[in-house]
């Protein structure tokens, strides 16, 4: 069914609004994939605190037009599907290469992470890469190693002292 013209540019700012401010996009060709399917991952992409939509090709080149997303203008040919965050690249694509595994017909186009432009194959690379929450738990654990370290060493210098005392009073009760 046709849209009518207020549709159309509901559709442009609704694209503009969410899309084409989006750091973080990955474009599919969702060809060969039913229903039940697109339904799973959409709920499985918005579990992930990101978005997903079905898009009307000239429609969303006019709504990216001027912003760092027209750089992938060229790729809004044919059945396109558009998952994007504002906040988390990697879970997004981990959640999309997980998807991907387990339906086949779902192809990877393109995408920009951070302003920058990937190709399918580093978008699983990217998936490959550690969550936010594991890098920044490493990190934690890396700041506190030195400081657990030392707080261990003035223990065990108290524990030493400790020993020492008790063997000199062993020492002295056994003369």
């Amino acid at each position: 069914m046709p849209l009518n013209r207020e549709q159309k540019e509901a559709l442009v700012t609704s694209y503009q609004e969410g899309l084409a401010k989006a750091p973080h996009v990955f474009l599919m060709d969702f060809t060969g994939i039913t229903v039940p399917e697109v339904t799973d991952l959409r709920d499985r992409v918005r579990a992930g605190g990101s978005s997903y939509a079905v898009v009307k090709n000239r429609l969303a080149r006019l709504a990216i037009k001027g912003g760092a997303l027209e750089e992938l203008a060229d790729e809004f040919r044919g059945p396109i599907a558009a998952a994007y965050s504002a906040d988390d690249a990697v879970g997004l694509a981990k959640t999309l290469t997980e998807f991907a595994k387990e339906v086949p017909a779902l192809e990877f186009k393109a995408g920009l992470v951070e302003g920058q432009r990937v190709d399918a194959e580093q978008i699983r690379e990217i998936a490959a890469l550690p969550s936010r929450e594991e890098l920044l738990a490493k990190l934690l654990y890396l700041l506190q190693s030195p400081v657990t370290r030392f707080v261990r060493s003035l223990a065990d210098i108290k524990r030493q002292f400790v020993s020492v005392v008790d063997q000199i009073r062993a020492a002295k009760e056994s003369e």
